[in-house]
């Protein structure tokens, strides 16, 4: 266990910032960590426990506390600290106390699942990456496509070969990249594709349970529709089991509809 961020000795090495919304101690962030291994100074600042699904949210009404962790690189010890609070705080308060700098890049995953189509929306670890972005760091979220992975070799490969070329290239203003991996040895990874978001959404359904009083509680599942034909799309490549690169950006603003409500006012 690392109490304080190692200093480089003489060589510029970048910072590394790792984050997730599995928690610390997820498998998949801990592949992304030995992934990176030599490339620079790793540094963990990731949720306490489980934050899946949370979004963009960030912590207002509650005090955030701040744990030491024990966390095992490839080549030994990492600095890692574990959060009370979501994946956009972890980069947030890394950012802006914890570190000594801002760091070059900001890693978010491997998330345990895929963030396509409408999950990006919902995501943590698109988030932690999009907070990233927002302060001006270069950043990049990485997810296995399948939803129980147990061999995340080649979602490590695939994000070290993006995280070099981010650090080499940088990233246009505003703009992260949402990378998803299909199933499956490096072996059998067909390629690499520049990719939009499909066009999808849940069919929600809330079930409604009893608890041991009898009162009522409710359940949400649903089913995942693509309602996109393209072969462009996220989905698409990782169907044809290509990894998936998807610039996304900061700014929602529907800047080609403007003019249609020019009038309204």
């Amino acid at each position: 266990m690392l109490d304080s961020i190692p200093t480089p000795d003489g060589a510029d090495r970048p910072l590394i910032l790792f984050a997730n919304d599995d928690g610390i101690d997820a498998r998949g962030l801990h592949a992304l960590v030995a992934a990176f291994d030599g490339m620079g100074d790793l540094v963990v600042v990731a949720p306490f426990e489980e934050q899946s699904a949370v979004g963009h949210s960030i912590t207002i009404r509650d005090p955030m506390r701040v744990h030491t962790w024990p966390f095992e690189g490839a080549s030994g010890p990492v600095w890692a600290r574990a959060v009370t609070g979501t994946p956009a705080d972890c980069v947030k308060i890394a950012c802006q106390r914890l570190l000594p700098r801002h760091p070059d890049l900001v890693m978010s995953g491997i998330n345990h699942g895929p963030n396509t189509a409408v999950n990006v929306i919902y995501s943590g670890t698109v988030s932690a990456a999009t907070e990233a972005c927002i302060l001006g760091i270069p950043s990049i979220a990485v997810s296995h496509a399948e939803w129980r992975p147990t061999d995340f070799t080649a979602a490590g490969h695939a994000a070290r070969r993006l995280g070099e070329r981010v650090l080499a290239d940088g990233l246009p203003d505003g703009i992260l990249l949402n990378v998803n991996v299909p199933g499956g040895a490096p072996e059998d990874i067909a390629g690499t594709r520049i990719t939009r978001q499909a066009r999808a959404r849940w069919n929600e359904a809330f079930e409604e349970r009893r608890d041991p009083t009898d009162r009522p509680y409710y359940w949400l599942g649903g089913e995942f529709v693509d309602l996109d034909e393209g072969t462009d799309t996220d989905l698409q490549a990782i169907r044809d089991g290509y990894v998936s690169v998807t610039p996304l950006q900061i700014d929602l603003t529907a800047h080609q509809h403007l003019s249609r409500f020019a009038d309204w006012v």
